[in-house]
C-alpha cells in the first residue's frame, strides 16, 4: 500500500451531515472527518473554505451535526458532491429541515440523531472546527439505525453487530453512560 492511502486504514466515522444557516438560508454538507474529544459533548470536524457552508459556520458560530443511516447513503454522497452555492440541497435531496431549539441551523428529520452545536474554536492551521453540543435529539422509533463510515476511497462500511463489554469497562466509563 502507498503511504498516500494510509488514511483509508483509520478513516474516522460516522459520516455526518452538517447543517448551517447564514442568516438568509440553510445549507447542508457531508463531513467524514469527525471525532469525539472526550466523554463530554465536545466534537471536532475538519472543514475549511473549500466548503460553501464554512463561511456560514464561521459567521454564525453554530451548526447541527445530523447523523444519517445507511438508507440515506445515496443522499449523503449526493450532498457531498454538489455545492450549496448553486443548489438547495434540502429540496434536491428531499430532506425535511426542522427547527432547532438553540441554533438557527436546522435539524434533519430523516436522520437518526441531531446535535445542536456552537463553535468554540477554529484551528486554522489544520482546518479543525471544535464544537460544543448544546442539545441532542435521537429518533428511537426509527427502524434503521446502522450508520455509515467512509473509507476515503469512495467506499463505505456499515455498522454491524454491537458487542457489549460494558461490565468489563465500567471502571473507565463516566457516570450515566
Amino acid at each position: 500500500m502507498r503511504i498516500g492511502k494510509a488514511f483509508t486504514l483509520i478513516e474516522p466515522g460516522p459520516v455526518v451531515l452538517v447543517t448551517t444557516h447564514d442568516g438568509v438560508k440553510s445549507n447542508v454538507m457531508t463531513i467524514s472527518w469527525t471525532m469525539v474529544m472526550d466523554f463530554t459533548p465536545r466534537f471536532a470536524m475538519t472543514t475549511g473554505s473549500w466548503n460553501h457552508s464554512y463561511a456560514a459556520l464561521r459567521k454564525s458560530g453554530e451548526c447541527v451535526i445530523a447523523i444519517p443511516t445507511v438508507d440515506l447513503l445515496d443522499k449523503v454522497v449526493g450532498i457531498g458532491t454538489c455545492s450549496g452555492a448553486d443548489t438547495d440541497k434540502f429540496r434536491r435531496f428531499g430532506l425535511a429541515p426542522m427547527k432547532a431549539r438553540h441554533v438557527r441551523a436546522p435539524l434533519i428529520r430523516e436522520c437518526l440523531a441531531n446535535i445542536e452545536c456552537r463553535v468554540v474554536d477554529i484551528i486554522k492551521k489544520h482546518d479543525i472546527v471544535v464544537l460544543d453540543g448544546v442539545a441532542a435529539w435521537f429518533d428511537a422509533a426509527r427502524k434503521e439505525k446502522r450508520t455509515l463510515h467512509a473509507v476515503g476511497d469512495g467506499t463505505f462500511v456499515v455498522d454491524g453487530r454491537k458487542l457489549d463489554r460494558r461490565k468489563m469497562m465500567r471502571s473507565k466509563l463516566p457516570d450515566g453512560v
